[in-house]
């Protein structure tokens, strides 16, 4: 242990938690949604993907960056209204499985339009932050990541508020805890559900510029939500805490496993070590460390 890099150690597991806050705030787009109607989201990889696309594509077309930011968010919001009403309203009391093909296939749909719309060519995204390092007492961190990790954890705060003292977030509570008593105290559960979908939207939005301007706005980018995928099994699927959690534990133990035991088989296991972890705590603890447990003992 003598000889053990404890500044490079450091380096490596702040990059790994600086990177997980950008899973964790894809991770919370998906909870958002289950906590309210139970569905398990998948479009929302493709509504990421479509918001980056939409505000890029304004951007390159002369509109300033606020007012790109706020069509872009009117646009994610009828997005949102329009999916819960047209799809998923008509699909309520369904099967589980029934609601994830559905979203399955609107994520498609999505990104057909995004495509349709506003074509399939790359494009790249400048935020105005380099990413560059800077010292910090002989830790190199990454200037973006610190950015991206702050804008990240604002996000957190705000929808923490929102939802905590706002009638709305009130309301939003309490369908997540049993919507028929919800239901039975005046409650009008569509302005509920619409306003998640708005606040799902905004946080796909500021998701997908983050992720935009590390790795290009493209159609892979879509793709960004398996990465959230593990962070839910570990958080559980139903507690913004655990998301946050979650994003953190998987960004870390990927970049140390990447680094220390990689070479032991050929590399590039950052990968799917996350999804290695994922398994293991399925076994152990299927509902997550935060998340509602499946069976309640009597």
């Amino acid at each position: 242990m003598a000889d053990f890099d404890w500044l490079f150690f450091t380096e490596v597991l702040v990059g790994g938690l600086l990177s997980g806050v950008m899973y964790s705030l894809v991770a919370i787009g998906f909870v958002l949604i289950y906590k309210t109607s139970g569905v398990l989201n998948f479009a929302q990889g493709a509504m990421l993907l479509f918001a980056a696309l939409t505000f890029v594509s304004l951007t390159e077309r002369g509109i300033s960056f606020p007012l790109a930011f706020a069509i872009t968010f009117a646009i994610m919001i009828v997005i949102g209204i329009a999916v819960e009403r047209t799809v998923l309203r008509p699909l309520t009391n369904k099967p589980p499985i029934t609601l994830f093909m559905a979203t399955l296939g609107l994520s498609y749909v999505i990104e057909g339009a995004a495509q349709l719309i506003w074509g399939t060519q790359v494009h790249g995204l400048d935020l105005g932050i380099e990413d560059v390092p800077f010292d910090v007492g002989g830790v190199y961190i990454s200037q973006f990541d610190i950015f991206a990790a702050i804008v990240a954890a604002s996000m957190v705060l705000l929808l923490s508020v929102f939802f905590g003292y706002t009638r709305i977030g009130l309301g939003f509570r309490a369908v997540a805890d049993d919507q028929f008593a919800a239901l039975a105290v005046g409650l009008r559960l569509p302005w509920i559900w619409a306003a998640v979908w708005a606040a799902a939207g905004l946080v796909a939005l500021v998701a997908g510029l983050l992720w935009g301007a590390r790795v290009g706005v493209q159609f892979s980018l879509s793709l960004i939500v398996l990465k959230a995928l593990p962070v839910l099994v570990l958080g559980g699927f139903d507690s913004i805490l655990g998301a946050i959690v979650g994003g953190l534990l998987i960004g870390a133990s990927e970049k140390l496993a990447e680094v220390y035991i990689g070479e032991y088989y050929g590399g590039g296991i950052e990968g799917w070590f996350a999804y290695v972890i994922a398994l293991a705590f399925l076994l152990v603890r299927p509902s997550g460390l935060f998340g509602q447990k499946l069976v309640e003992r009597v």
